[in-house]
């Protein structure tokens, strides 16, 4: 099976691809230059490219000869290739040369990873059988990107058997590759109450019915929701991101709205549906209580992604095989939410986590303008994948 020092060759050029998209960042959907890139260089090894999939999205296509007719089975590998709307801080030679936008979360390094294990596997489809389905996403970063790829028909035009993604992590040791067992990540929904009231003169605030009495209640009773409701064992978020009312140059007002909005995670369809209801149901207990109005609304944006069990110790094996000590059996779910669960809604198939070491900058994680995806990770990231189709398609 192929290991790091079988990546190591490409090492140089995977930077280079690395260091380039991350100084020309570019937002979900508008991924036209990386785009542009990725389908020339997959050209350029014998793969078979489509664009277009899903706005910015590419596919490569490359079949093994390994056997006397290769084979019939086909995975899909996923990379994300967007970056976020926030400015960079990092001060690197290859900082970010487009205003207010970044990769704050290793897409460039995904990118660059995929692009070096097709190179490799394209040199060397006498290993594998089988056909390899070379996913580049757009808009991973809360834009829908997976679902509108899956709407253009990705996996009736490039069919898979199953599919897996990876995503750097920092703090996990360098070169790790974790396979969790079954939840990953949450799910990503947003909430919104508007309260409306009479507003009123502050200093006659009993010829009024107040909202944001109402919105304050509310806040302090989403707590207890997760608190009180969910199972100690289970795990769930509520937390509100933004508010809304009345005006600074009148303090003196009680205004009739406050708006609300935040973001609610689960890591299951039950927990998560609860949370939609409470929340709609203590906003109008509160209203009822302070005789006012609410108008609650719940949006589900992005469901759990959660590992299938045959997929995961496919992913398991691979790891054990590209990078042995440094595989990890298992990793606890974490908070954040990706729309990689939306292909995972089509196929079967596995997440993994890779280790990128401890970050160089005190508050260089995810989303954070100090972020910056660690080179030294690369060679581990693609020699798992190779080792993936290898091993799934031998």
């Amino acid at each position: 099976m192929p290991s790091p020092d079988d990546l190591a060759p490409l090492a140089a050029d995977m930077t280079a691809w690395r260091r380039d998209f991350h100084r020309h960042p570019e937002l979900g959907f508008e991924e036209t230059r990386t785009a542009g890139i990725v389908a020339n260089l997959l050209r350029q090894w014998g793969i078979t490219v489509e664009q277009a999939i899903g706005v910015t999205g590419v596919v490569g296509t490359l079949s093994g000869t390994r056997g006397a007719s290769g084979g019939n089975r086909a995975i899909g590998l996923r990379a994300d290739m967007d970056a976020l709307a926030m400015p960079e801080m990092t001060g690197a030679d290859y900082a970010s040369t487009t205003p207010n936008t970044m990769h704050a979360c290793g897409h460039d390094g995904h990118t660059a990873m995929l692009l070096g294990a097709a190179r490799w596997l394209a040199a060397n489809r006498d290993r594998f059988g089988g056909t390899v389905q070379f996913i580049f996403q757009p808009a991973e970063e809360s834009r829908g990107g997976a679902a509108r790829m899956v709407k253009d028909g990705l996996f009736e035009r490039f069919p898979v058997d199953a599919v897996y993604g990876m995503h750097n992590l920092p703090g996990l040791p360098l070169g790790t590759v974790a396979v969790p067992k079954g939840a990953v990540l949450a799910s990503s929904d947003t909430w919104e109450v508007r309260f409306r009231g009479a507003g009123v003169h502050g200093a006659r605030p009993h010829l009024g019915t107040d909202a944001p009495l109402a919105a304050a209640h509310f806040i302090a009773a989403l707590p207890m929701i997760v608190a009180r409701e969910i199972d100690p064992l289970q795990a769930a978020v509520l937390s509100v991101g933004h508010m809304a009312a009345g005006a600074p140059n009148a303090p003196n007002v009680i205004p009739s709205e406050v708006f609300l909005c935040g973001t609610a995670r689960a890591f299951t369809e039950a927990v998560r549906a609860h949370l939609e209801a409470r929340v709609a149901e203590v906003a109008h207990a509160i209203a009822t209580t302070c005789r006012v109005q609410a108008d609650p609304r719940y949006i589900r944006r992005i469901s759990p992604t959660i590992n299938r069990a045959e997929q995961a110790a496919a992913a398991l094996r691979a790891a054990r095989a590209a990078v042995g000590d440094l595989a990890m059996d298992d990793h606890p779910p974490l908070t954040p939410g990706e729309d990689f669960s939306e292909f995972l809604a089509e196929r079967p198939g596995a997440y993994v986590w890779l280790g990128t070491g401890d970050p160089a900058h005190p508050e260089g994680f995810h989303h954070n303008p100090h972020f910056d995806f660690n080179d030294a990770a690369l060679a581990h990231g693609a020699a798992f994948w190779c080792a993936l189709v290898e091993q799934e398609l031998a």
